[in-house]
């Protein structure tokens, strides 16, 4: 009777695996769900939709983008931080992520450890623009204007923690200056005040400004990214405008909530990787500024943590925590 319970109970954990295992393999059946941090427009809005239309048509189900703004990206991570274990509601998750971590005290969530990553898919830099009116013409000039005139000049972000509002504060403490931070809610909002001069300075993902850098309407100074962004070749980095290891780029990654099965993230990632190659969408990326990247699971954790530790610095030594 023992033996045959034994048995019995064997079976039916050998039933339950072979069910969870054939699930995995025929994923996804239903559709995807990409929770995008911000609104509609952002930069990492215009890559997730990319992302997801290409993921959609190599594994045969819909990705449908859900832009959920606010909490500097907090509000989408927690929501997906509580989402089911089984790959249905991913995060489109950002440099944001690796701020908040130092940035934002309260959280319900720990980003390195309620998320599995999956893949790094974009980078792009932030480019240091300035409105026309401020005279300048390259970062020597703005630094040289902004010691003449401490806390006269204001920067625009798009909110606090953000990685413009970073950009900027790190721009601070390397050029020894004190531009003023003025938070908005968004980028566009942000921009619209720079463009009407109301703010005269903004770093700004390279597909926010490059648009209106090109209708002479802002002029651009320089890119964070430590070698030249192939969206405007001409333009700087900050090291070659003189501050040295200045590398303020914004990335964009998937991650499933943590305990998703790893044959599901093995799945993701392939089609991730193989999205960021495939027909028109390098092409459709590099338009708007952005690098694809793709790679292993394993070094996008990497990438996480370093970015985190980074920040940690940034933040702390501005004196910015929540």
């Amino acid at each position: 009777m023992k033996h045959t319970m034994r048995f019995a109970g064997i079976a039916v954990a050998l039933l339950a695996w072979l069910g969870t295992a054939h699930a995995d393999d025929a994923y996804p059946v239903r559709p995807v769900r990409i929770i995008v941090g911000f609104g509609p427009g952002a930069s990492a809005d215009i890559a997730a939709r990319v992302l997801a239309q290409k993921m959609g048509e190599t594994l045969g189900q819909q990705f449908i983008v859900e832009d959920r703004p606010g909490g500097g990206s907090n509000i989408a991570t927690e929501y997906v931080a509580r989402a089911s274990k089984d790959g249905y509601v991913l995060l489109f998750g950002t440099v944001a992520n690796t701020i908040n971590a130092t940035l934002s005290k309260n959280l319900t969530f720990d980003f390195a450890k309620d998320f599995a990553p999956i893949a790094l898919a974009v980078t792009l830099p932030n480019i240091l623009v300035v409105h026309p009116s401020l005279g300048v013409d390259n970062v020597a000039d703005l630094i040289k204007l902004a010691k003449s005139k401490p806390q006269q000049i204001f920067f625009g972000s798009s909110g606090v923690g953000t990685s413009p509002h970073l950009s900027g504060e790190l721009f601070n403490e390397m050029a020894g200056v004190k531009l003023v931070h003025v938070p908005y809610p968004g980028s566009a909002q942000a921009v619209t005040d720079l463009l009407a001069g109301r703010v005269q300075v903004m770093f700004s993902p390279a597909s926010t400004v490059l648009p209106h850098v090109a209708d002479g309407k802002l002029k651009a100074l320089a890119s964070t990214q430590l070698k030249r962004t192939t969206a405007a070749p001409d333009l700087p980095t900050m090291t070659e405008a003189g501050l040295a290891g200045f590398d303020t780029s914004v990335w964009f990654g998937l991650l499933a909530p943590a305990g998703t099965p790893p044959e599901v993230v093995a799945k993701l990632n392939h089609a991730v990787n193989g999205a960021l190659s495939a027909g028109e969408v390098p092409a459709l990326l590099k338009a708007q500024g952005m690098e694809p990247l793709g790679g292993t699971p394993e070094a996008f954790a990497r990438t996480i943590a370093g970015e985190t530790d980074k920040w940690a610095r940034v933040i702390n030594a501005a004196g910015l925590q929540n």
